[in-house]
């Protein structure tokens, strides 16, 4: 499989919490923009011709078919005041603020007289998520095309009004104006009292990205002041008139069910709703103290039967494979013959590596706040599937769409695990129940032990290679961490890359950059592996092994700003490095960490990672997607790991499970290459992917010990 060809399968296959297919019916009809707009110019696109920003199967329409309705994406009041329509959610990734830029682009207008609603089921085009880094390679050309649509409709405009030469009309700042300067009209009095309807399809002239002003500039968060002083109301901040909090009875351990219950204390609390539906069992109350008392005063017993895992995990995951396309079971394109490159091999070598189950741990659990009224039902929730929590809340509660409204305020973060709507239900159930409106906010334990984890894994790999460094085998089968970023982008004669679904003990589901993140670990190890076993460089290796100019490039950016080669690894100073492709993003990374045998601890020193996604955006919100995925790629890197035990989560709270912290942060050094000539990709996840094979092969290349396994663990010496 080609580099080209991977980035186009954009819904992979380990997205395990995804697989039950959501239905979707856009209701929202042209007249209703009016009514909650006013009057302007509405710029639409038929989602026929739009349909590649579906993306997938996965959450595709009722029947298997394309919708036939019209998708609204832009308005331009009489005010001068633009609205843009993104199913697309922010969650801190900085979305917000690249969309923002690409629509004053276009427009030709301040960033200031732009409002984007985002991830409101009620009022935006349907979208099937915010993941995969897909909202720039999709969002980011939909709304340059309505942009520019509208920025054209308003030069039509205003050369009907003065009767004049289209082509003697421009559009700057917030208005048209004519070449000679004597006439200009801002776009509010363009529209004012029109109601204007401009359906586009994929035709319209956008800006050439040498001649952005507004894109590929650094540009504040559009958010950044209500965040700093408090004012941004998170999905756990928001209220309701008569709101109750809620909270919900958790069983002990994964699959237990319910035995016997007693609710009679908690129901005797005023003001307090017990609601008992099958195996859930919630209480709402007046206040979180009250709710609280409720919930501790129910007493249950549990039937907890025997886990069906006990013993060694990877062993586990190794010896129970699973039919079936669900989880993305079978193999992966093969070329050339494996038996005979490992003829031709003057070295062999096979190694097995292992990842372990970690939690997503964000900043903002799971919340929701659930409302009904006339027979319709609202949610605030923090979500990056507003459109599939519609869904899930339409078949729990047998409703149609056009009942239920999900509306996701801007999160504190989600990293792939805020994909289902647990928490939106359960705040449903509860306010059905009480007649007002509740608010559900999961505790920390609840959201390390109940959210679904990034998926353990075994990765085997058999290689062969020429002692001049060509590498002639390559056979690597991946057991249950998933299969993206699976394919080499080396140039190997024989290869065969394969997923192997098995079962899995925990619940598992995204994270991000997926199973890249381990297949970059198994994949650029081995290749460290394959460096010594022959005596050479590691760089030199992947670069003999190259013809992706792409990936050359930044492997040498990386390289030459490390200072690659100048100095020789020790103890004190290891040196290591890693390279890959994903999503459309091109990575290299290089650590430096220094190791204390005596003591079983390694410190990173400093990272420079080099990264290349096509035509920057916003440079500064890029770096910090970077950084951003250095620091995270820390945890799993040397400390994050589920502790678990008969299906009870053991170290559920963050003074058990340790996650990066400052003093763990090293110097950071970011390498961007701007390729204007190309499309933007996307870049939240794929710049986690080299950090951890990086300090592995630091280690390796320092002290000679070679670490298989994430996270990564030392031996203290023994004495």
């Amino acid at each position: 499989m080609s580099n080209q060809d991977a980035s186009q399968f954009f819904i992979e296959p380990e997205r395990y919490e995804l697989w039950s297919e959501p239905s979707f019916r856009f209701d929202l009809e042209r007249r209703d923009f009016f009514k909650l707009l006013g009057a302007g110019v509405v710029v639409l696109f038929s989602l026929p011709a739009a349909n590649a920003f579906q993306e997938s199967g996965v959450g595709r329409p009722r029947g298997d078919t394309v919708p036939q309705d019209i998708g609204a994406w832009l308005h331009i009041g009489e005010d001068g005041r633009v609205t843009v329509f993104t199913g697309k959610v922010e969650a801190g990734q900085g979305s917000r603020t690249e969309l923002t830029q690409v629509v004053a682009e276009e427009l030709r207008t301040g960033l200031e007289t732009i409002h984007l609603v985002m991830g409101d089921t009620a009022l935006t085009p349907f979208d099937m998520g915010t993941f995969g880094s897909r909202t720039t390679p999709t969002m980011v050309p939909q709304l340059r095309k309505a942009s520019a649509a509208a920025r054209e409709l308003l030069i039509d405009l205003a050369a009907e009004r003065w009767k004049s030469a289209r082509n003697s009309l421009r559009a700057d700042s917030g208005k048209v104006l004519d070449v000679t300067g004597k006439k200009s009209a801002a776009y509010g009095e363009l529209t004012r009292g029109q109601k204007l309807i401009k359906t586009i399809g994929d035709t319209a002239p956008t800006t050439p990205p040498p001649e952005w002003k507004v894109e590929g500039r650094e540009v504040r968060k559009i958010s950044n002041r209500s965040i700093v002083t408090g004012q941004h109301k998170y999905p756990s901040d928001q209220k309701r008139p008569g709101i109750l909090m809620g909270r919900v009875l958790r069983a002990p351990a994964y699959n237990s069910t319910l035995s016997t219950i007693d609710t009679a204390k908690a129901e005797a609390i005023d003001g307090v709703t017990v609601v008992r539906d099958g195996e859930f069992v919630g209480v709402a109350g007046p206040d979180s103290a009250r709710a609280a008392q409720a919930l501790a005063g129910i007493q249950a017993s549990w039937n907890t039967p025997r886990q069906p895992f006990a013993g060694d995990l990877f062993e586990y995951l190794k010896s129970n494979p699973v039919q079936g396309t669900g989880f993305g079971g079978g193999g992966h394109p093969t070329r050339g013959s494996i038996e005979e490159g490992m003829a031709a091999a003057d070295k062999k070598l096979t190694a097995t590596y292992t990842v372990t189950y970690i939690a997503h741990a964000p900043l903002e659990p799971r919340a929701a706040v659930a409302e009904w009224s006339d027979g319709k039902l609202t949610v605030w929730t923090g979500t990056q599937r507003p459109f599939g929590v519609r869904e899930e809340l339409c078949q729990t509660f047998r409703l149609p769409d056009d009942r239920v409204r999900v509306i996701m305020p801007d999160m504190g973060s989600g990293y792939g695990g805020k994909h289902s709507g647990e928490v939106a239900i359960e705040a449903a159930r509860l306010a059905k129940a009480a007649g007002k409106p509740v608010k559900v906010v999961w505790t920390r334990e609840e959201e390390f032990a109940w959210a679904y984890f990034r998926p353990a894994g075994v990765i085997e790999v058999s290689t062969g290679v020429k002692n001049d460094g060509k590498i002639t085998a390559w056979d690597f089968h991946n057991y249950n961490s998933g299969a993206a970023g699976i394919a080499p982008a080396y140039d190997i004669p024989n290869l065969r890359v394969e997923f192997h679904a098995t079962r899995y003990p925990l619940r598992q589901g995204s994270y991000r950059g997926l199973a890249a993140t381990a297949n970059h670990f198994a994949r650029e190890s081995q290749m460290d592996e394959i460096a010594h076993a022959i005596g050479m460089d590691p760089l030199e290796l992947r670069l003999k092994n190259l013809k992706d100019e792409r990936l050359r490039a930044v492997l040498e950016a990386a390289a030459e700003r490390s200072g690659w080669g100048k100095s020789k690894s020790s103890p004190e100073r290891c040196f290591g490095l890693s390279c890959g492709f994903e999503k459309g993003g091109y990575i290299a990374t290089c650590a430096e960490v220094a190791v204390d045998h005596r003591a079983g601890k390694m410190k990173l020193l400093r990272v420079v990672e080099a990264f290349e996604c096509g035509a920057i955006i916003n440079p500064d919100n890029l770096k910090n997607q970077i950084e951003g995925a250095i620091v995270q790629g820390i945890g799993g890197a040397l400390f994050e790991a589920i502790d678990f035990e008969n299906g009870k989560i053991l170290n559920g709270r963050f003074s058990r499970y340790r996650v990066p912290r400052f003093s763990d942060v090293p110097s950071i050094e970011v390498v961007m290459l701007d390729r204007k000539d190309l499309p933007s990709a996307g870049a939240g996840e794929t710049p986690i992917v080299g950090l951890a094979p990086a300090v592995a092969n630091a280690v390796f290349n320092g002290t000679g010990s070679r670490l298989r396994s994430l996270p990564l663990t030392l031996e203290p010496a023994k004495t």
